[in-house]
């Protein structure tokens, strides 16, 4: 694993989750959605073909043109209540040439990473060169939670609740739907879909649910989400002892949600179970870590990790109050009183919350996003994959690969971590997305 990777984590301050596991009940009607967009033929009756888009902006900006618009999300109507009010309204940028070169006009979507907020980076770095290089047009879609969509309590990238990210995909899925038959009724095509890290997991999504032939180039993502946030670096930036509480006081995420929770990696029969090896090993090292460390200075010492940290007192507070007040509602609910971020639990049955925790965010990541529980893309010659050797976010270990998965698909390999390939191997992503979309131009539109 790169130690660039671990370093650079270590002076992020950004926490995700602080808020807590979300609702029991949707959590249930995500999952409950979760096997509708599991099945393409049932997504894609979601989307008519002539779902409304409405263009904001078309202006000749230098060498290139510049689209805006918006649309209602269609994830706001299939689940109605769990989008907050800033995150109905998709929003999206498209870069085209002045002239298409070609009869083709080839446009490739772009789903954003953890922290990519507005278009500059995706259209500075990708979508122009992409252009220039290639003539590939990008339209590029603004995630729920991020930049104009970001809900007004929100700091930076800081989802509340784990199961924001779950809604996040699947909006992110039924608004890519829009795009592709938006694109298809303008006489666009061939086209597209890819992103870097979290994008490419958004973008391997998007991709299961288009019932045609599709240019597939998921960059440095994997198999499922669940190794990221439980083994990668990633799990450094959640407060696992207000997940751990809130699991203990709230039986229903133990008693109704978890057995309902099935990986495909045990249906495909792999070493999905090796993960509660790791469950065991992660929480035996979080205890020696903490071996000198008393449970009353985890304050202190999160207090102490903001005070080194690239963000302002305000954002530090809110942070605070964000965990404080999901402990005060466990403290709450649970009737403990003294030290509420040990709930009145001995060391033996902290370690158990802590497995259970970890088991749990296991569960329900790969139920939400492991790539086993959708439809593989039609094509699977059309993907190619652009993963880090090295890579300490996304941890490919004792998981499924996407070759086992995506037979037919191929993988190619930088070697470096995750960190330093986002930041200086951007040509080797659009070298992909070119060589995926001459394949799809070869096999179906000569």
């Amino acid at each position: 694993m790169s130690r660039f990777d671990q370093l650079y984590r270590k002076l992020i301050v950004t926490k995700f989750f602080t808020r807590g596991w979300g609702e029991p009940e949707n959590l249930k009607k995500i999952f409950d959605f979760r096997k509708v967009l599991g099945n393409r033929d049932e997504c894609y009756k979601l989307v008519p073909p002539d779902y409304p888009v409405t263009i904001d902006k078309d202006e000749l900006q230098g060498d290139v043109r510049i689209l805006e618009g918006h649309f209602e999300s269609p994830f706001k109507k299939c689940v109605p209540g769990l989008m907050p009010k800033e995150t109905e309204t998709a929003r999206f940028q498209m870069v085209l040439p002045k002239e298409w070169k070609s009869h083709h006009k080839p446009v490739c979507l772009q789903l954003a990473g953890t922290g990519d907020h507005y278009y500059w980076r995706r259209r500075t770095v990708v979508a122009r060169p992409l252009l220039k290089e290639s003539g590939i047009a990008s339209i590029i879609l603004e995630s729920p939670y991020y930049g104009l969509r970001k809900p007004k309590r929100q700091l930076r990238s800081s989802l509340h609740y784990t199961c924001d990210l779950f809604v996040m995909g699947g909006a992110l899925m039924l608004e890519s739907l829009v795009l592709f038959n938006w694109c298809e009724r303008h006489g666009f095509g061939p086209l597209g879909v890819t992103g870097i890290s979290m994008g490419g997991f958004m973008a391997s999504l998007a991709a299961s649910v288009y019932p045609k032939p599709i240019s597939l180039i998921p960059c440095l993502s994997w198999t499922t989400a669940s190794t990221v946030f439980t083994k990668g670096v990633m799990s450094q930036a959640i407060p696992w002892k207000v997940l751990e509480n809130q699991y203990s006081v709230d039986t229903v995420y133990a008693d109704e949600i978890k057995h309902t929770l099935i990986s495909p990696e045990q249906v495909l029969g792999s070493t999905y179970n090796m993960g509660h090896e790791f469950v065991k090993t992660y929480s035996d090292k979080l205890e020696d870590s903490k071996l000198n460390q008393s449970p009353s200075n985890t304050e202190n010492t999160l207090k102490e990790r903001h005070s080194h940290a690239f963000i302002d007192h305000d954002d530090k507070m809110d942070v605070q109050a964000d965990i404080h007040s999901m402990e005060d509602y466990i403290v709450k609910k649970s009737g403990c009183k003294g030290d509420n971020k040990t709930v009145g639990k001995s060391p033996i049955d902290r370690k158990s919350l802590k497995d259970n925790a970890l088991d749990f965010m296991r569960g329900v990541m790969d139920e939400c996003t492991h790539l086993g529980n959708f439809s593989v893309p039609v094509d699977p010659s059309l993907i190619i994959i652009v993963a880090a050797n090295h890579d300490a976010y996304v941890p490919r270990t004792n998981v499924i690969s996407l070759e086992q998965l995506w037979p037919g698909s191929q993988v190619r390999y930088i070697d470096s971590g995750h960190i330093n390939a986002f930041l200086f191997h951007n040509v080797q992503f659009r070298h992909a997305i070119e060589d995926s979309f001459n394949e799809q131009i070869r096999k179906y539109h000569s």
